[in-house]
C-alpha cells in the first residue's frame, strides 16, 4: 500500500523516541491542566480542547522536522508553557477567577520563555521545530492575555493590537505572498517581543496604577507596530530589489 525507502524508515525511527516523550509529557500536563481548570475555572473543556489542538499540531511538526534523537527538557518546558496558555484561554471566560492567579500563571509562562531556549543551547538540542514552537507559544500567550484584559474591562479593544499583530501578519501573508519569505534573525524582534509580553503582564498586575494602563499599552503597541512595519518593508523591498 505504501512504499517505504531507507531514508523514510530511518527518519520515522529517529522521530519515534522524541514523539513518545512528547506525548508522555503532554499526557501528564493534560491531567494537571484538567485538575487546575476544573477546580479554578469550573470548566475544563475549552482549555483541554485548545491544548489537544496544540499537542496535535506540534506533534506533527516534531515528526516532520525535529532532527534530534531525544525530546529534551527544553521542549518539555515549551509544552508546559503551552498548557499555561491553554489555562489562560479558559480564564478569559471565568470572571470569578482571581486576577492574582491569572497574573501568576502569565508571569510564570513568560519567565519560562528564556528557560527553554537556554536549555536547548546548553544540551545542544537547538532546532527549527523548537524555535517555531516557542514562537507560537509566545504569540498565543500575548493573544490570551490581551483577550483577558479586554473581557475584564481593564482596557478597550485597542489592546488586541498587542495580542493579535502576529496573526494579522500571517493572515496578510496569504494575500501578499512577499510576506511569506523567511526573515533573518533579529535582536530587535526578540527584544520587542519581550517588551510586548512584559507590558501585557504589567497591565494585568493588580497593583499597576490605573493612570499607567493607557501609556503602557500605547507605547508597547507603537513599538510592536514599528517592528512589524520594519519586517514588512524588508520583505517587500527585498522582493522587488
Amino acid at each position: 500500500m505504501f512504499r517505504s525507502t531507507p531514508h523514510l524508515v530511518a527518519q520515522t525511527a529517529q522521530s519515534r523516541a522524541p514523539l513518545g516523550g512528547f506525548l508522555g509529557v503532554a499526557a501528564v500536563l493534560t491531567l494537571l491542566l484538567a485538575f487546575a481548570a476544573f477546580h479554578l475555572l469550573d470548566a475544563a473543556i475549552m482549555p483541554l480542547v485548545l491544548f489537544s489542538g496544540i499537542v496535535t499540531i506540534a506533534g506533527y511538526g516534531l515528526v516532520q522536522s525535529y532532527v534530534h534523537p531525544v525530546l529534551g527538557l527544553c521542549n518539555a518546558v515549551t509544552l508546559l508553557r503551552a498548557a499555561m496558555v491553554a489555562f489562560l484561554a479558559g480564564a478569559v471566560f471565568a470572571p470569578h477567577l482571581s486576577v492574582w492567579v491569572v497574573c501568576a500563571v502569565a508571569t510564570t509562562a513568560f519567565a519560562l520563555d528564556g528557560v527553554d531556549g537556554w536549555l536547548a543551547r546548553r544540551t545542544d538540542l537547538v532546532s527549527d521545530f523548537g524555535a517555531r514552537f516557542d514562537m507560537e507559544v509566545d504569540a498565543g500567550l500575548g493573544a490570551v492575555i490581551s483577550l483577558w484584559l479586554l473581557m475584564s474591562g481593564t482596557t478597550g479593544p485597542e489592546i488586541l493590537i498587542l495580542g493579535f499583530m502576529r496573526y494579522a501578519f500571517v493572515a496578510a501573508s496569504f494575500v501578499w505572498p512577499a510576506l511569506q519569505a523567511p526573515l533573518p534573525p533579529s535582536f530587535r524582534r526578540k527584544a520587542i517581543c519581550v517588551v510586548q509580553i512584559a507590558a501585557l503582564i504589567l497591565l494585568i498586575f493588580p497593583l499597576t496604577p490605573t493612570v499607567m494602563v493607557a501609556p503602557v499599552g500605547i507605547l508597547a503597541a507603537l513599538l510592536l507596530s514599528w517592528s512589524f512595519l520594519a519586517d514588512v518593508l524588508w520583505l517587500t523591498t527585498r522582493r522587488t530589489a
